[in-house]
């Protein structure tokens, strides 16, 4: 079972911003499993930690460690 990493992205708004996030860790992350949940600011992925950071931080928001 790969391990799961979990972010905070308290500057992803809307569901546009969802998006933009979900789509920046499918390119970084490819069949990893992703999750992306607007009403509490979490963002959850499968696979390395760093690539899916920095795939957040271009995306445009700022990824906060749980």
């Amino acid at each position: 079972m790969a391990d799961t990493t979990i972010f905070t992205v308290n500057d992803m708004t809307c569901s546009h911003c969802v998006g933009t996030v979900r789509k920046a860790l499918e390119e970084a992350l490819p069949g990893a499993e992703i999750s992306v949940d607007l009403a509490t600011h979490k963002v959850s992925f499968t696979g390395d930690r760093a690539k899916g950071e920095e795939a957040i931080k271009e995306a445009g928001y700022t990824p906060e460690a749980v």
